[in-house]
């Protein structure tokens, strides 16, 4: 369908492409060298909002979120999120985060706006962060930075060896990008692996896998539950209070999925309580996360600011991924990463 709707576009005008003026100066020369000097028509959001033009594509670069989180969004970014709905013609929509679960995507999707993703783009970075982030607990480097901030000198010896990685447990749920970097990473440190998949009829080299009905029979063996997964109604609340009640009171949580899998006030209390070890996370039920929560000053908590997938070369990874897209669209070979096939 999409493809048949781009062919009569084609036939009828230029591309007209949504995109930022910084993204549309930037990117320049690689659409006139797709599709022309006179090839496609720029588009911004306040053409829409005076009803100047529509737009077929547009591309939601990282500039145009900006600052804003899912539940906080900001003005300039709500002024582009208010042209995306008010375009009638949009056909396709490329974003720069892995993730689809912003409610202007659901919206859109529902429309029929085909949407595709930056899957891939960061999957080294958050795979990076998250295995910092199990290391940092492991060798109890936040109890280590709390001695140094008060010249204390505290060696193991004194406060109690930390156990052994090798042979320890790792329940990574999702295996996408970076649920498999980490679990390639993992093995090589002596890990057991368990991934948690849709279907337990997959196959992973040397590891064990489950599907979701029988993720809770393996949260007693998990040493580090690893949350790697797309939010999904599947996996809202996974970690529920139930399934933190299971796990062993020397377990870690990493998640750098979205906060919405865990029941963030039941994590809370088991962190409080000592039934569960510690925690890195880089994601929260409520972003930015509210100055008051306890985990801030939590000395088993690992936060940072939803931050696992930046680098100095992100930006351009995710415009490129959009170009090779543009490539795709223009010769008529399929779009990747698209999330509503």
């Amino acid at each position: 369908r999409l493809g048949s709707e781009r062919k009569m576009k084609q036939s009828t005008h230029r591309p007209r492409i949504l995109l930022s003026e910084h993204t549309a100066k930037e990117l320049a020369p690689q659409l006139t060298e797709i599709l022309g000097q006179d090839g496609y028509q720029h588009v911004t959001a306040k053409n829409i909002h005076e009803g100047t033009a529509d737009a077929d594509i547009c591309f939601v670069s990282r500039e145009i979120t900006g600052n804003s989180t899912k539940q906080n969004i900001l003005p300039e970014t709500q002024y582009f999120y208010d042209a995306l709905r008010a375009s009638k013609d949009l056909k396709w929509i490329q974003i720069h985060s892995a993730g689809a679960d912003r409610q202007i995507y659901l919206d859109l999707m529902a429309r029929g706006v085909t949407l595709t993703t930056s899957s891939g783009a960061s999957a080294s970075l958050v795979a990076q962060t998250a295995l910092t982030g199990l290391l940092c607990l492991a060798r109890r480097f936040p109890q280590l930075a709390a001695a140094q901030r008060a010249h204390v000198w505290a060696p193991f010896f004194k406060t109690g060896l930390p156990p052994d990685l090798e042979n320890q447990t790792a329940v990574i749920v999702g295996w996408g990008p970076i649920g498999q970097k980490l679990g390639a990473w993992l093995t090589a440190l002596g890990l057991n692996i368990t991934v948690v998949r849709q279907s337990a009829q997959s196959l992973v080299e040397g590891a064990r896998v489950i599907d979701f009905d029988g993720f809770e029979k393996v949260l007693p063996e998990a040493d580090w539950l690893i949350l790697a997964c797309p939010l999904t109604p599947q996996t809202t609340n996974l970690i529920s209070a139930k399934a933190l009640a299971l796990m062993k009171p020397s377990a870690h949580i990493i998640n750098i999925s979205r906060g919405a899998v865990i029941d963030e006030p039941a994590m809370i209390e088991a962190l409080n309580s000592g039934r569960l070890a510690g925690a890195y996370l880089d994601v929260f039920a409520q972003e930015p996360l509210v100055s008051d929560s306890p985990l801030w000053d939590m000395p088993n908590v690992i936060a940072t600011p939803h931050t696992a997938g930046f680098s100095d070369g992100i930006l351009k990874r995710m415009s490129q991924m959009f170009i090779q897209n543009l490539k795709n669209w223009h010769t008529g070979a399929a779009l990747f990463n698209t999330v509503n096939k």
